[in-house]
């Protein structure tokens, strides 16, 4: 999400507005940045409290929620708003090797294995007097989950291959889209390890449960993007915006900024239609019900069966796709065809696209 936001909340402004945001019809020109982060959910706004809350002191906090739900950027807002004087360091646990998470995260000296010709200071060591961000903690090894427990403990470090220790005035944040409980049940995190880490937890919800924020962040990204390609305003049709209500988005906000983006860049007309819409957006509903709409009534001008036929082939294709993430096979079968007519159903209705999304995402 953009952080280039230059309005951010004063102490005490948001709760009282809380009220105002409920109503269905919600004038999407009116929102809530809160230290570049664009939300006009309650639920945001509470989370927005809390971290207001505890960012000056020094707990160690756990960011919880799926991805592309903004927890960096909560994290960012974390340590803006505790005034310390060192910097924010982020490291992605997931991302890099164990052999190389320890010596990334405490640093080494020379000769402390193959390949180490000079001593390099770690990221603990980099965030000293300010803050080091631990994202997808959820994925780091039991070994590593040992020290850092004690590094937790003792506020100090000792370097790969080093005898000497190294004291350390850091705050800890760190982040997961894993439910960390059931890790520990499951004996893949370390319990007390766990314990430490959420002194405060801040749940982030995802976006399917963010109200309003569908339709506020979508009309923000789109006039950003507009106003930074330079073109004019763009709007969405009521088809478009029901549709976007009622897709589940698993990216989340990282999904519906991208998204729109894209849709900035290709739209020619000065409103989105659902012909602008990628497919896989048409394969899946947080909602019950028919996938289409019933037809009470046939206008007197008639309307074009083969096409309504033909959309509503490619939403029970897409859904099945989506399902099986992108297998055909499999596809086939929650339709109760062959897959060889699946197969060139997929491929008379330009669906192959939508599948290589489909497996990206799984």
């Amino acid at each position: 999400m953009h952080t280039s936001v230059a309005s951010i909340v004063e102490e005490g402004s948001l709760l009282p507005e809380i009220g105002t945001l409920t109503n269905q019809s919600v004038d999407t020109s009116s929102y809530h940045s809160f230290m570049g982060i664009v939300s006009a959910s309650p639920k945001m706004l509470k989370a927005f409290e809390l971290v207001k809350r505890v960012a000056t002191t020094n707990s160690t906090i756990l960011v919880l929620g799926e991805s592309g739900t903004g927890k960096e950027l909560i994290a960012r807002a974390i340590h803006r708003l505790s005034q310390r004087t060192g910097k924010l360091v982020p490291v992605n646990c997931g991302a890099i090797p164990e052999d190389i998470l320890e010596s990334e995260l405490f640093g080494h000296e020379k000769g402390a294995f193959t390949g180490a010709i000079s001593s390099r200071m770690g990221r603990f060591e980099m965030a000293n007097g300010g803050t080091i961000f631990l994202d997808e903690i959820g994925e780091m090894s039991p070994k590593l989950q040992v020290k850092l427990l004690r590094v937790l403990q003792e506020r100090r470090i000792e370097p790969v291959g080093s005898t000497r220790s190294i004291d350390l005035d850091v705050r800890v944040i760190t982040a997961t889209n894993k439910d960390l409980r059931e890790e520990v049940k499951a004996g893949r995190f370390r319990e007390d390890l766990y314990y430490r880490l959420q002194v405060v937890p801040v749940n982030l919800p995802p976006l399917r449960e963010r109200d309003n924020d569908i339709a506020v962040l979508s009309k923000y990204f789109m006039d950003q993007s507009c106003k930074s390609m330079s073109k004019g305003t763009i709007g969405f049709s009521p088809e478009v915006q029901q549709r976007f209500s009622a897709y589940s988005w698993p990216g989340n906000v990282r999904e519906l900024e991208n998204l729109v983006e894209r849709l900035a860049i290709l739209c020619d007309g000065k409103n989105v239609q659902l012909s602008d819409l990628p497919d896989y957006l048409f394969g899946d509903s947080n909602t019950s019900g028919a996938m289409l709409p019933v037809v009470a009534d046939i206008p007197e001008d008639g309307i074009d069966f083969n096409e309504l036929i033909n959309d509503y082939e490619k939403q029970l294709i897409t859904t099945a796709l989506e399902k099986t993430g992108g297998n055909k096979k499999a596809a086939a079968k929650l339709l109760n065809l062959n897959r060889t007519t699946l197969v060139e159903k997929i491929k008379k209705k330009g669906l192959n696209s939508s599948i290589e999304v489909l497996r990206e995402r799984n």
